[in-house]
């Protein structure tokens, strides 16, 4: 059974760091591109950051550019730094065959990624 793990969400105050990890279970992602998304209370599940098939580029929202790293091995993991309170959220990594760039992931619609995780809460307090 193919499966995507997260783990290293926790509590952390503001100015901290975490690094989240997402785990394959049941086969390996190399032709996939990997990424991250959130969704905070009452809101939008959003676009985080995600890394092409095979490593090399990687691409942000926004939001986390200069703070947030993504990388990957078989595992994609995300280092994030300088939190904030606005990043409490659930953070799920998802993987996709059709995205042909890091970029591709932030456009595509949800349906189109192959496999989700179940998420990890990140909780930033001020």
């Amino acid at each position: 059974q193919v499966q995507l793990e997260e783990s290293g969400g926790g509590l952390v105050q503001a100015g901290g760091s975490l690094r989240l990890s997402c785990a394959a279970r049941g086969r390996t992602f190399s032709n996939y591109a990997m990424g991250w998304f959130r969704q905070a209370p009452g809101k939008e599940r959003e676009f985080v950051a995600a890394i092409r098939r095979s490593g090399g580029s990687t691409y942000y929202a926004d939001s986390v550019k200069g703070r947030f790293t993504v990388s990957r091995d078989n595992a994609v993991y995300l280092q994030m730094n300088n939190l904030k309170p606005e990043d409490t959220a659930v953070y799920y990594c998802a993987v996709c065959w059709k995205c042909t760039t890091a970029q591709t992931m932030a456009s595509v619609d949800y349906d189109v990624m192959d496999y989700w995780g179940k998420g990890t809460l990140v909780s930033v307090s001020s």
